[in-house]
């Protein structure tokens, strides 16, 4: 598995989950007064790129995210107008079109996975790309709109997100300027912190920032694992809160992914596995350590106490079936459980929660992607028969986690946990499915 290629993945099968948008403790107390401010007007979770007075006014204006994978990938996002629409040859400008792309752009970010966003314009026979805060500002020319002073604030790297004012906001102010809203940062440990930016956008686009309020700071730490083979059943805590119940069931899981990724480093030795994957294991296990920690204390917090777990010592097992089990367990459970994670960091009401969940998503991640790599080292080594096993136990392990996720959840672990509802996981499986199962 191409590691930029699983991020990427996972970024798109989540971008439809954040319409909803992420919630921050104290935004209404700690923040600007919203008094005046309209929020910024957006298409596909982006700034619109609908009411801007340009002159000449082109037939179609994209707006369009670049994700630096191997091979570099281009998604378009906002838009408006009809593409080619006064071309005299059509089909040869819809061709320079699809092929209007670029490595540079505006709004650099990299959390999780590095972005840069450009425009593609057509007017008549011609296609053009803005891929710099200069070049969009040159086809912008007056600043006389709120909707082409937030493209303008949100190409010079502030984040505007939409239906929260808070954090996205517009007003166009007495002397022609206007106030804009946005933010930089992300909470994920200590000295993590998202901070408010009040900003004013000139009539040049020049882009001044006025004020700025800390919303709120990281702390701590930042899923499910991989389950052991040998490991034991274990009794049911009976904790009256349902929040408790599923953080003691994590912290029970994430502890045993200890024994799985400590056994598999020794399987890998003994079956001539090189040190990259061999460190790698031993690297997962000291993750999974924080992860337990990380997850009882919020099983605590909400009265629970997570169980050990008891794993039996089993003999090494052939190499078909540390594959199997890793295409079980890894490529299929521990991925999906990284996505998972990946959308609690991004909608979990709870503060702690949401901190937690950001570090646990990044490193689940890179197990997932170590999951894959074991798979592509391990499959040329598997006869015939045995890798058709593996596909069959593969397709089973897919069918059975449809079943689980299906399954109605309690609300609080939706609103305060961030979990999926049953509809939204089912879709983030079929996106997995569709991509890496099939």
């Amino acid at each position: 598995m191409n590691a930029p290629r699983l991020r990427h993945l996972f970024s798109r099968a989540l971008r439809t989950t954040l319409a909803t948008p992420l919630v921050l403790a104290g935004c209404g107390s700690n923040g600007v007064s919203l008094e005046g401010y309209d929020e910024v007007a957006c298409d596909n979770g982006t700034p619109a790129v609908s009411d801007l007075t340009i002159s000449p006014a082109p037939d179609y204006l994209q707006l369009r995210l670049i994700t630096p994978l191997d091979p570099p990938a281009w998604q378009g996002l906002a838009d408006s107008g009809e593409a080619c629409s006064t071309a005299t040859e059509v089909p040869v400008c819809e061709a320079a079109l699809a092929d209007a792309k670029s490595m540079e752009g505006f709004h650099h970010t990299c959390f999780q996975l590095c972005s840069d966003y450009f425009l593609a314009a057509t007017r008549g026979d011609e296609v053009k790309t803005y891929t710099t805060l200069e070049s969009l500002k040159g086809l912008l020319g007056t600043i006389d709109t709120a909707q082409e002073a937030s493209l303008v604030a949100f190409a010079s790297g502030y984040r505007l997100t939409c239906g929260d004012k808070a954090q996205g906001a517009v007003k166009r102010n007495a002397n022609g300027t206007f106030s804009v809203i946005g933010t930089q940062g992300y909470l994920c440990g200590e000295g993590t912190k998202v901070t408010q930016y009040v900003l004013e956008v000139s009539a040049s686009g020049e882009v001044q920032e006025r004020e700025r309020n800390v919303l709120e700071r990281g702390s701590g730490s930042c899923a499910v694992g991989r389950r052991p083979a040998g490991l034991q059943v274990a009794g049911t805590c009976d904790s009256p809160d349902a929040l408790g119940r599923f953080f003691a069931e994590v912290a029970h899981l994430e502890a045993a992914s200890i024994h799985a990724f400590l056994r598999l480093r020794e399987e890998l030795a003994l079956h001539g596995a090189g040190p990259d994957l061999q460190d790698a294991a031993l690297a997962s296990a000291v993750d999974e350590v924080m992860h337990t920690e990380a997850t009882g204390r919020l099983a605590r917090r909400f009265g629970a106490a997570p169980l050990a777990p008891s794993v039996a010592r089993l003999p090494v097992r052939p190499l078909a079936e540390v594959a199997r089990d890793n295409a079980v367990e890894g490529c299929v459970r521990e991925t999906y459980g990284a996505l998972v994670a990946h959308h609690q960091a991004l909608h979990a009401r709870d503060a702690e929660v949401r901190e937690a969940m950001v570090r646990i998503a990044e490193d689940e991640t890179r197990h997932a992607e170590l999951s894959w790599d074991i798979d592509r080292w391990a499959r040329p080594r598997l006869s015939v028969q045995e890798r058709e096993a593996l596909r069959e136990a593969q397709r089973h392990a897919v069918a059975l986690l449809r079943e689980e996720v299906a399954a109605p959840i309690d609300a609080g672990l939706v609103t305060e946990a961030g979990l999926p509802t049953p509809e939204v996981a089912l879709a983030l499986l079929d996106t997995l499915e569709q991509e890496l199962w099939a």
